[in-house]
């Protein structure tokens, strides 16, 4: 598995567990978006600008 694959499935099965188990499924909701992009406004522009590059490669464009 590729790291964005591993980040991915541990981002899930993290908000499954909160989601199923300790928090309300508002909070849930807030971990499981409010991570990732609380991760991209953390990067610099030049970053940013890698990043979504990368992205429309692998999107085909």
């Amino acid at each position: 598995m590729s790291k964005r694959a591993v980040a991915v499935a541990g981002g899930a099965a993290v908000g499954v567990i909160l989601l199923c188990q300790l928090l309300p499924f508002w909070a849930a909701v807030l971990v499981i978006v409010g991570v990732p992009a609380l991760a991209y406004m953390v990067l610099d522009p030049s970053q940013r600008r890698r990043l979504r590059r990368v992205s429309r490669k692998e999107l085909g464009r």
